[in-house]
Protein backbone atom coordinates (compact mmCIF):
# COMPACT_ATOMS: atom_id res chain seq x y z
CA UNK A 1 0.00 0.00 0.00
CA UNK A 2 0.87 3.86 -0.89
CA UNK A 3 0.04 6.50 1.10
CA UNK A 4 0.52 9.82 0.84
CA UNK A 5 -0.57 13.66 1.04
CA UNK A 6 -0.45 17.22 -0.05
CA UNK A 7 1.96 19.15 2.73
CA UNK A 8 -1.11 20.08 4.64
CA UNK A 9 -2.74 17.05 5.05
CA UNK A 10 -6.43 18.21 3.52
CA UNK A 11 -5.79 15.89 0.14
CA UNK A 12 -4.73 12.15 1.14
CA UNK A 13 -4.21 9.32 -0.97
CA UNK A 14 -3.75 5.32 -0.95
CA UNK A 15 -3.54 3.00 -3.63
CA UNK A 16 -4.25 -0.42 -2.96
CA UNK A 17 -1.77 -1.93 -5.16
CA UNK A 18 1.64 -0.39 -6.68
CA UNK A 19 1.58 1.09 -10.12
CA UNK A 20 3.78 -1.31 -12.59
CA UNK A 21 5.64 2.12 -12.75
CA UNK A 22 6.15 5.80 -12.23
CA UNK A 23 6.48 8.29 -14.67
CA UNK A 24 7.99 11.79 -15.34
CA UNK A 25 6.78 13.84 -18.26
CA UNK A 26 8.31 16.99 -19.54
CA UNK A 27 5.33 18.43 -21.23
CA UNK A 28 4.98 21.98 -20.32
CA UNK A 29 2.64 21.35 -17.34
CA UNK A 30 4.39 18.30 -15.76
CA UNK A 31 7.55 19.87 -15.68
CA UNK A 32 6.12 22.69 -13.93
CA UNK A 33 4.36 20.91 -11.36
CA UNK A 34 7.45 18.63 -11.22
CA UNK A 35 5.36 15.58 -10.45
CA UNK A 36 5.92 11.71 -10.38
CA UNK A 37 3.02 9.75 -11.58
CA UNK A 38 1.32 6.38 -10.88
CA UNK A 39 -1.10 5.87 -13.27
CA UNK A 40 -3.92 3.57 -12.18
CA UNK A 41 -6.79 2.55 -12.57
CA UNK A 42 -9.52 4.51 -10.24
CA UNK A 43 -10.75 0.99 -8.84
CA UNK A 44 -7.07 0.72 -7.05
CA UNK A 45 -6.48 4.49 -5.35
CA UNK A 46 -8.73 6.59 -2.93
CA UNK A 47 -8.33 10.27 -2.92
CA UNK A 48 -9.76 11.73 0.24
CA UNK A 49 -10.71 15.51 0.65
CA UNK A 50 -12.86 18.00 1.45
CA UNK A 51 -15.51 19.01 -1.39
CA UNK A 52 -13.89 22.41 -1.54
CA UNK A 53 -9.83 21.72 -0.63
CA UNK A 54 -8.72 21.60 -4.29
CA UNK A 55 -9.21 23.63 -7.26
CA UNK A 56 -8.82 22.12 -10.45
CA UNK A 57 -6.55 22.92 -13.81
CA UNK A 58 -7.92 22.08 -17.49
CA UNK A 59 -5.06 22.67 -20.07
CA UNK A 60 -4.91 22.53 -23.71
CA UNK A 61 -6.79 19.32 -25.17
CA UNK A 62 -8.76 19.27 -21.95
CA UNK A 63 -7.98 15.63 -21.08
CA UNK A 64 -7.19 16.02 -17.74
CA UNK A 65 -7.79 17.96 -14.76
CA UNK A 66 -5.12 18.37 -12.60
CA UNK A 67 -6.27 18.84 -8.82
CA UNK A 68 -4.41 21.30 -6.77
CA UNK A 69 -4.84 21.62 -3.04
CA UNK A 70 -6.40 25.34 -2.12
CA UNK A 71 -4.28 25.67 1.44
CA UNK A 72 -0.74 24.65 0.38
CA UNK A 73 -0.52 24.53 -3.14
CA UNK A 74 0.39 20.71 -3.81
CA UNK A 75 -0.70 19.53 -6.91
CA UNK A 76 -2.07 15.72 -5.90
CA UNK A 77 -3.54 14.38 -9.02
CA UNK A 78 -5.40 14.45 -12.07
CA UNK A 79 -8.66 12.86 -13.47
CA UNK A 80 -9.69 12.13 -16.40
CA UNK A 81 -11.92 13.81 -18.39
CA UNK A 82 -12.09 11.53 -21.83
CA UNK A 83 -14.91 9.30 -21.42
CA UNK A 84 -12.73 6.45 -22.86
CA UNK A 85 -10.43 6.84 -20.16
CA UNK A 86 -12.99 7.35 -17.18
CA UNK A 87 -11.45 5.12 -15.24
CA UNK A 88 -8.09 5.72 -15.04
CA UNK A 89 -6.33 8.82 -12.24
CA UNK A 90 -2.86 10.06 -12.08
CA UNK A 91 -1.38 10.27 -8.45
CA UNK A 92 1.46 12.12 -7.51
CA UNK A 93 3.58 9.59 -6.10
CA UNK A 94 6.23 12.96 -5.06
CA UNK A 95 3.80 13.10 -2.05
CA UNK A 96 4.22 9.46 -1.04
CA UNK A 97 6.49 8.62 1.65
CA UNK A 98 10.00 7.99 0.32
CA UNK A 99 10.63 4.69 1.63
CA UNK A 100 6.94 3.26 -0.36
CA UNK A 101 8.26 3.86 -3.65
CA UNK A 102 11.54 3.65 -3.55
CA UNK A 103 11.44 -0.06 -5.41
CA UNK A 104 9.26 1.44 -8.15
CA UNK A 105 10.57 1.61 -11.55
CA UNK A 106 10.63 5.56 -13.39
CA UNK A 107 9.91 6.25 -16.74
CA UNK A 108 10.66 9.25 -18.18
CA UNK A 109 7.82 9.99 -21.07
CA UNK A 110 8.79 12.67 -23.71
CA UNK A 111 4.97 14.84 -23.20
CA UNK A 112 6.82 17.25 -24.92
CA UNK A 113 7.45 16.34 -28.63
CA UNK A 114 7.36 12.46 -29.21
CA UNK A 115 4.51 11.64 -26.65
CA UNK A 116 6.13 8.67 -26.09
CA UNK A 117 8.61 6.89 -23.34
CA UNK A 118 11.94 7.61 -23.92
CA UNK A 119 13.15 4.27 -22.29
Amino acid sequence: MIRGSCHCGSVTFELSEPPEWLTICNCSLCRRVGALWAHVDTACATVTHDEDATFTYVQGEKRVALHTCKTCGCTTHWTSLMAEAETRVGINCRLAEPDDIAALRVRHFDGADKWEFTD
